[in-house]
């Protein structure tokens, strides 16, 4: 006998008088013996309708290298004079991993047919489920038919039909076919999914894992919205498949109406290529690709777009005129071990303004479809990085690109390398915590970069080099800079009886610099020119002192906590010989006041002796949050004040830190629960206590709405090019105006010149297969030839079906050119 049977003993007697038990269990034998001895049942199951395995048992284990079948059933029948075996009442045959289970099961052995009906089940190895009122197949699954189908996935998609035939083991069709992503509504199970798909006829190619859709109307929530004759998209098991990706449509007026068609190529596992060209009424051509690659230790990309221009004069800049227009691009990372990982960016382009205009798809600096704003600069970079326990090393090299009009590329530093690296020892030191970090910096410009402060001010051709640094800033000197810095640290914490902490703490570091500065009109006002050599040091020692005073109450507890820091040193040396290339951007607030050195990068370094002393205050409330509020100052003891130096940028110059008593900073956040936030930051005036920089913010976030506010007042400081006062209000917010419906909104509105800078108004639905999304964003672009913004006003809509894709529209509302964003998924459709 070719396979093992078991059978469940008869719930209710035998109607055939004559046949004994032994009998039946004979014919039971024997019809499974005809089932074992078809050929065509060893072949592997193809893929259709299914849920989870049942537990394998004994009877199903392989035998003689054939698969074995478990059927059970509540009477069996076999007809000798037909060659036809019945089951009945509550079938269950258990086949290669398949299960197939209905009230009544029929075998031809003439035919090599098997019918099933009523409430039929096939359940097969891949997860698939077909539902039906009668299935008819071959005995080896590959041909059959299905009336009143209804078939489940495992990844939740689902498809009914009034009738499906499948042929050949690879094609299934449906007639009247019904095709969703969605699940069907808890309440009530028979109203229409969000969005189906329904058609004359669905053909599943199972080889190919593709659906051919003939005659089809596209509904949502049961309303017909679109027609389509034929379409195709990859079953839902599909990840990757060559094929067509969702076309997208774009209006704009500089670039006329666009319509994009991807085409995707799964060229084999590891890389894939996919072609984007688009066809712009105005302009004509934009060719758009990508290819990708995995390796066994990273992923690289490449990605080009180009176009002859049809109507150069439609842009309003002075790179649009050119015919032909592009951009290569590429990135990469790798992985060299566990530890260490190396790769880059590389960006270049026939002009700065190309992406802007023509807002390519495959852009690494447009991924995201949504994100209308223009980066203000492009990255070009080689790097390696390493993480150790106790130690961190970066080196890269960095071309920047600017993209805004105000540009000079000339006057952009181009980075040849600039190396980081720290390490912390393992062990105890003295006690405490010793550790060394170290930084090469080196870099070069072809034209000084000199800004005017002073309204008016003719920086380059001023002789005299007092009036000149009264009315301008060099930003950058023209030449070449090598900087090599070091620096050991050292620090120990104790707490004595009565709970002080005394923090000792010590430095030692040392830069060693090289210039060779280009004699450029106006430079000589602020370096000599030629080549030079610079040396510097700076030992640093100092204690820090905290005693926070605890108070237990009922309420919660309190704690109050005096801070003392206490710094000896030198004066800095150098100041103004040292060019200021990564210390330029400085704020004096309540996050640097007990730092040792305030200056955000290694080119300055703060010296003389100081005293940074302040108070903490926290209440923590057993059941409304916590309170937290610092004040405190800093005050030059003896030496040169660094921030009074102005050196080169004039950084340190109005910033709160320029007179022997700084201003005052302070602040105070308050957290009564996990629903809202509130923070505060000030600056006052040491003297009259006037606000010089404050910055309110506030945030809530319900279950179904959140909202926050922040509100900027920063006081003028002309010696940095900021003449007059700056305010203004950043607010963003969103409200689940239903289950799946989301409004959001975002504004930042200028106080000062009384007008909105930037604005965004969406509104969303999203469930588990579909999102729908209607933007509109104010923004400016910096895109014309003189530097400045200009307004870029947009709407987009965007439509995701899950398994079938995503797809944008946009349309540019202002007269200039703007970014006429497009995405895909990457689904088929």
């Amino acid at each position: 006998m070719a396979s093992l049977v078991r059978a469940r003993p008869p719930a209710r007697r035998y109607r055939r008088r004559h046949m004994t038990r032994s009998l039946s269990v004979l014919a039971i034998a024997a019809c499974c013996g005809v089932f074992g001895c078809a050929s065509a049942w060893a072949q592997q199951v193809p893929t259709f309708p299914v849920v989870p395995k049942p537990p394998r048992s004994a009877a199903s284990v392989e035998r003689s290298g054939q698969k074995q079948m478990l059927v059970k059933a509540g009477q069996i029948n076999y007809d000798y004079a037909n060659h036809r075996v019945t089951a009945t009442d509550n079938v269950q045959i258990y086949y290669g991993g398949s299960t197939l289970e209905a009230d009544k099961v029929i075998y031809n052995e003439t035919t090599k047919r098997l019918h099933a009906e009523g409430n039929v089940r096939l359940t097969e190895p891949d997860g698939k489920v077909t539902y039906g009122n009668v299935i008819d197949l071959s005995d080896d699954y590959r041909d059959g038919f299905v009336d009143a189908l209804r078939l489940d996935t495992p990844d939740q998609t689902r498809m009914a039909a009034t009738r499906a035939q499948r042929t050949g083991g690879q094609f299934s069709v449906f007639t009247n076919g019904v095709y969703t992503a969605c699940k069907p509504c808890k309440e009530n199970p028979k109203a229409p999914p969000e969005w189906q798909v329904k058609a004359k006829r669905i053909i599943h190619d199972q080889k190919e894992k593709m659906l051919y859709f003939e005659d089809a109307r596209l509904e949502f929530w049961g309303y017909p919205t679109a027609w389509l004759p034929y379409f195709s998209a990859p079953d839902p098991t599909v990840k990757r498949k060559t094929g067509l990706l969702v076309p997208s449509v774009s209006t704009n007026s500089t670039l006329g109406v666009g319509l994009e068609v991807p085409y995707y190529f799964a060229l084999a596992p590891s890389y894939d290529l996919t072609i984007a060209p688009k066809y712009m009424t105005r302009q004509g051509l934009l060719m758009q690709g990508e290819f990708r690659q995995r390796l066994l230790d990273g992923a690289y990309a490449i990605r080009a777009a180009g176009i002859r221009q049809q109507d150069p004069s439609a842009f309003n800049n002075s790179f649009g005129d050119r015919p032909w227009r592009g951009s290569l691009e590429s990135t990469g990372r790798f992985a060299l071990s566990d530890k260490w990982v190396w790769g880059w960016d590389a960006l270049l382009l026939s002009d700065r303004y190309f992406l802007q205009d023509y807002n390519p798809r495959l852009s690494a600096y447009y991924q995201n479809p949504e994100n209308l704003s223009v980066t203000s600069e492009g990255i070009s970079q080689a790097f390696i990085a390493g993480r150790g326990n106790r130690s961190y090393f970066d080196a890269r090299s960095i071309y920047y690109l600017g993209f805004s009009g105000a540009d000079v590329q000339a006057q952009i530093p181009i980075i040849h390398p600039v190396i980081d690296y720290t390490y912390t020892f393992d062990h105890p030191v003295l006690g405490g915590e010793l550790g060394y970090n170290v930084n090469f910096t080196s870099l070069s410009r072809q034209e000084a970069d000199i800004e005017a402060i002073t309204q008016g001010a003719n920086c380059r051709s001023t002789a005299d080099p007092a009036a000149a640094r009264a009315n301008c800033l060099l930003r950058g000197f023209p030449g070449d800079y090598n900087r090599f810095t070091a620096e050991a640290h050292w620090r120990r914490s104790y707490t004595d009886p009565i709970g002080q902490v005394f923090t000792p703490f010590a430095s030692l570091r040392a830069d060693a610099a090289t210039l060779d500065v280009s004699n450029q009109p106006g430079v000589s006002n602020y370096l000599e020119p030629g080549s030079s050599d610079l040396v510097r040091a700076m030992p640093t020692v100092g204690l820090e002192y905290r005693y926070p005073f605890i108070d237990v109450q009922p309420w919660g507890t309190q704690t109050i906590e005096p801070i003392a820091q206490l710094i000896a040193r030198p004066d800095e040396t150098q100041i103004g010989k040292f060019p200021n290339e990564d210390a330029q951007s400085f704020i004096f607030d309540d996050s640097n006041l007990f730092r040792v050195d305030k200056f955000s990068g290694y080119d300055r370094v703060e010296g003389g002796g100081r005293i940074n002393y302040g108070v903490q205050y926290t209440a923590q409330f057993n059941r409304a949050g916590f309170v937290n509020v610092l004040f405190g100052e800093s005050y030059q003891l003896f030496g040169t004040n660094s921030f009074a130096q102005p050196g080169l940028t004039n950084t340190g110059l109005d910033s709160g830190l320029d007179t022997t008593r700084s201003d005052y900073v302070a602040r105070a956040s308050y957290q009564p629960n996990s629903i809202y936030t509130f923070t505060s930051r000030f600056r006052f005036d040491k003297d009259s206590f006037e606000a010089k920089r404050t910055e309110l913010e506030s945030a809530v976030n319900f279950n179904r709405w959140s909202a926050s506010l922040l509100y900027g007042d920063y006081a003028p400081q002309p010696e940095l090019g900021f003449p007059e006062r700056r305010q203004g209000l950043l607010g963003s917010g969103s409200i689940k105006i239903a289950t799946n419906w989301l409004l959001t909104g975002g504004a930042l509105y200028d106080l000062h010149e009384g007008k909105f800078s930037q604005t965004r108004i969406g509104i969303g639905y999203v469930d588990d297969c579909l999102i729908l999304a209607l933007n509109y964003i104010a923004d400016y672009s910096y895109s014309n030839s003189n530097g400045m913004a200009t307004p870029n006003q947009t709407v987009m809509l965007t439509l995701s079906l899950r398994t079938l894709g995503t797809s944008s529209v946009s349309q540019s509302l202002n007269n200039t050119n703007g970014n006429n964003g497009t995405g895909s998924n990457g689904s088929l459709f």
